[in-house]
């Protein structure tokens, strides 16, 4: 495993982490406890200290207290620990950015992870009008004054947003997270200059097009999924068409498509990681053998240096 350091932070995280929506149950599948606990010893063993969470992933808190459980147990000094905010629950989940309604989402998060403290704490893709709220990022400057927050992030919700990024610095946020992957380079173009500019961590989320560059589908794939069954069709076929030729003409022989688009991904100087969802515990030996391969590069102008 390799490490970069994480914007201006004092974190030090692995190039792969583990993203955590699917514990939440919207990707098809329940998850068990034990499934969390085999997930994360496999994600530990290999050297992944970065795990990703958020309030609204699973109904109450249901991926944070599937984490929680697990440190509790096995210990939280060992990992670096992120989640987000912007939700709260009520039969579904709700919207809600007032500072009040943060604060208290703050607490119950820590409550769910059984912890004191959150690594990185990151507002929910919202848009901007909710951003805008000097109430709430004073309130959040607070909490990190108190101990609960180390340090704040921004996942924006465009990965072409540059009104948030570009105020990431005079918010004090550290980190930014956003889509991107082979088939969505948007946040090249205006979002990654101004991360690097202020020398901010970023988290590269759905780096696999969820599952899409994972190469195990054709054109006219079924999905059941909550996310891909209704997305559109022809959108769908044109994307795995040209995965296809990326496969054909980028993925070098003999390499496993998954782990080299997430290699893709790390080879851009502004990202410091990669957060890939999984499902089992050979899933997170797949994601983490990218930190291996020529295009993961230990000079990377964020690389972790002792």
């Amino acid at each position: 495993m390799k490490y970069r350091r994480l914007g201006s932070t004092e974190l030090k995280v692995s190039v792969v982490g583990v993203g955590t929506w699917q514990f939440g149950g919207d990707w098809g599948k329940a998850f068990t406890q034990r499934e969390v606990d085999e997930i994360l010893d496999k994600a530990y063993e290999l050297g992944i200290n970065l795990l990703d969470t958020a309030e609204c992933y699973g109904p109450h808190h249901r991926s944070e207290t599937f984490i929680g459980d697990y440190l509790s147990r096995r210990g939280r000094d060992r990992w670096v620990l992120a989640t987000k905010f912007g939700h709260h629950w009520e039969d579904k989940w709700q919207h809600d950015w007032s500072a009040a309604s943060v604060h208290r989402q703050l607490d119950e998060s820590l409550k769910a992870l059984q912890t004191d403290y959150i690594d990185l704490y990151q507002f929910h893709s919202g848009d901007n009008d909710v951003f805008d709220n000097d109430e709430l990022w004073t309130m959040l400057d607070k909490q990190v004054q108190e101990g609960k927050i180390r340090n704040l992030g921004i996942s924006i919700g465009s990965n072409d947003n540059l009104h948030q990024t570009s105020k990431a610095k005079e918010l004090n946020a550290k980190a930014i997270q956003v889509v991107y992957n082979r088939l969505d380079k948007k946040p090249e173009t205006r979002v990654f200059p101004s991360c690097i500019e202020q020398d901010l961590g970023v988290l590269a989320r759905v780096p696999l097009a969820s599952g899409f560059l994972s190469g195990k589908y054709k054109p006219g794939a079924v999905f059941e999924d909550n996310v891909r069954k209704n997305r559109d069709r022809t959108d769908m076929d044109a994307q795995l068409a040209e995965v296809e030729t990326i496969a054909r003409e980028e993925v070098p022989q003999g390499t496993d498509m998954a782990t080299w688009a997430l290699a893709w991904c790390l080879k851009h100087p502004a990202v410091t990681t990669v957060i890939p969802g999984c499902k089992s515990p050979e899933q997170v030996e797949a994601n983490a053998a990218s930190a291996s391969l020529e295009l993961v590069k230990d000079d990377h102008p964020q690389a972790w240096k002792a």
